[in-house]
């Protein structure tokens, strides 16, 4: 079985069921486990920038052209990241594991299948779209039935699911916990979803800015004021916790930021979006495990090493 992985949260998925002896290549974000390093690499980003505003804005351009400009495919949707079709032939991989949930995360589906439509014999596409917790789950037994490791899967999906139900236990359900701001981005704002504001509701929190299983949205700062947010979380997608901080100007220089209930508290977290919550795979059990901790003051339940910051 030969597999090339196009998506950060299918590899680690992969790689928890013991099968990253399997990859023979990966897109440039999957960077986790660090084991995998040497192994090819087959996407790059067509966005460069230093700053969120600049991002968003080619990500916001690059979506609007609607052509792929690397010359090699030209999708209706134009892609935000370059794709070496030669490479990905010379593989031969038997399955593909990509996603059709976000454009701005990795390749989109259609590139892969036009690709995919040139080549004989032509691999398996597994499109992973979670958009809770229990998808990810599934997701865990799509991966491991297309690479003929059902039982083992299985075994992991049972352990994950123990580990969330057994964190869960510290939530006292018949309180009303406090609300919780999540920021996916930090210039514009926007706003977690899809499975965040399951995993903040199931940990004690409210999330009245999104619903579960929403996409994540962009607000105004009135927005996020009116919310008053007793708890906030800055998790910018794709941002390690330097960059978070080197930012952090963007948000804090603000007037509004200090009529934020969270700030005069002294509860805001920065945590690792490139690891955790933005990555639909099996360490959103972690950052379930802290957010419990996190809203609970249960700093027992939290994972060691969880990659986060307090400010004030």
């Amino acid at each position: 079985m030969r597999v090339v992985s196009l998506l950060p949260s299918a590899t680690e998925l992969l790689c928890v069921i013991g099968g990253g002896d399997l990859l023979v290549g990966r897109s440039h974000e999957c960077d986790f486990p660090e084991s995998l390093a040497s192994l090819p690499v087959l996407t790059g980003q067509k966005t460069h920038a230093a700053s969120s505003a600049e991002i968003d804005k080619q990500v916001r351009q690059a979506i609007a052209a609607g052509v792929d400009d690397s010359g090699e495919i030209a999708t209706s949707g134009g892609s935000l990241y370059r794709l070496d079709i030669e490479l990905l032939k010379s593989l031969k991989p038997d399955v593909i594991l990509t996603q059709d949930l976000c454009d701005v995360c990795s390749i989109d589906l259609n590139t892969v299948r036009g690709v995919v439509a040139g080549m004989n014999p032509k691999p398996v596409i597994v499109s992973l779209n979670p958009i809770s917790l229990e998808d990810v789950f599934d997701d865990l037994l799509v991966v491991g039935q297309a690479v003929g490791m059902e039982d083992t899967a299985r075994r992991v999906m049972v352990e994950l699911r123990g580990r969330f139900w057994e964190a869960r236990d510290f939530v006292n359900p018949y309180l009303e916990g406090p609300e919780v701001a999540f920021l996916e981005w930090m210039d514009p704002l926007f706003i977690g979803g899809h499975w965040t504001p399951q995993l903040i509701d199931a940990a004690g929190g409210r999330h009245s800015l999104n619903d579960p299983g929403e996409k994540s949205r962009q607000i105004t700062p009135e927005d996020l004021v009116a919310s008053m947010p007793d708890r906030l979380i800055i998790c910018p997608c794709g941002y390690d916790l330097d960059a978070i901080h080197a930012e952090l100007e963007t948000l804090t220089s603000r007037k509004w930021w200090s009529l934020l209930p969270a700030v005069q508290d002294g509860h805001v977290a920065l945590v690792d979006g490139n690891a955790m919550f933005n990555r639909p795979g099996p360490r959103l059990v972690d950052a379930y495990r802290w957010l419990v901790g996190w809203i609970n003051d249960r700093p027992e339940v939290m994972p060691k090493g969880f990659p986060y910051r307090s400010i004030r």
